[in-house]
């Protein structure tokens, strides 16, 4: 995983690539290699607060190295990130919440806003298991993860089971026998579980302490997914 930054709309923006290579495939609900399909690469790139960009499939494309991969956008601060692993799972988490929703609201209901629009937010998590999986146990880990986010959230008092913008990438390997179940209960979705709740806890705890005079970390992180 690595952690680099550029200068945009006037600002210093972040972003985070993972190079998977060759032998990996994904499902994900981002813009760019949404659903499932082959993967190398996964970006998570930092954009401005009230981004306004009608091409953002293209802007991502710009950022991102040559091949398949899943590509997301958020406003949130990417250099706090936070990542943890589990028996041989690795998950890395972005993490903003100004504006937390729960899923099932009243048609028209607003959203709260815990911050002003200079402190944007979003969740997006990326998640690596070292092994093959079927397209059902896919879906299931996609439910797992949302399931520990929401765990996560709830556990360190934010109103909400994520937000609307939340993305979320799971890659797995291409090859080799194939798990069929990824729940919270299975091997590899429990240890997806305990990954993905721990990142997005640590994270909803950085934001909710986030301070301006915080140094950020800029060194690139060579190790990891």
């Amino acid at each position: 995983m690595k952690l680099s930054h550029r200068e945009e709309d006037g600002a210093r923006l972040a972003s985070l690539l993972w190079e998977f290579g060759p032998g990996w495939r994904a499902i994900s609900s981002a813009m760019v290699g949404g659903g499932i399909g082959p993967l190398e690469w996964v970006l998570n790139a930092q954009v401005v607060g009230g981004y306004s960009r009608m091409d953002p499939v293209e802007h991502i494309l710009e950022m991102a190295p040559p091949g398949p991969g899943v590509g997301m956008l958020t406003a949130a601060a990417v250099d706090r990130f936070t990542r943890s692993a589990d028996g041989g799972v690795e998950a890395a988490a972005t993490v903003g919440l100004r504006v937390p929703t729960w899923a099932a609201a009243p048609e028209g209901a607003a959203d709260p806003e815990l911050a002003p629009m200079y402190l944007p937010g979003t969740v997006n998590i990326v998640v690596a298991v070292p092994v093959a999986m079927s397209d059902a146990a896919l879906v299931n880990t996609v439910m797992t993860v949302t399931e520990a986010k929401s765990q996560a959230l709830l556990e360190t008092g934010f109103p909400g089971t994520g937000t609307a913008s939340d993305a979320v990438c799971v890659a797995v390997r291409a090859d080799g026998p194939e798990e069929l179940f990824g729940g919270p209960r299975s091997v590899w979705g429990a240890r997806v579980a305990r990954a993905v709740h721990d990142a997005v806890r640590r994270g909803a705890h950085d934001w909710t302490n986030r301070d301006s005079s915080t140094t950020w970390s800029e060194e690139i992180m060579e190790s990891g997914i």
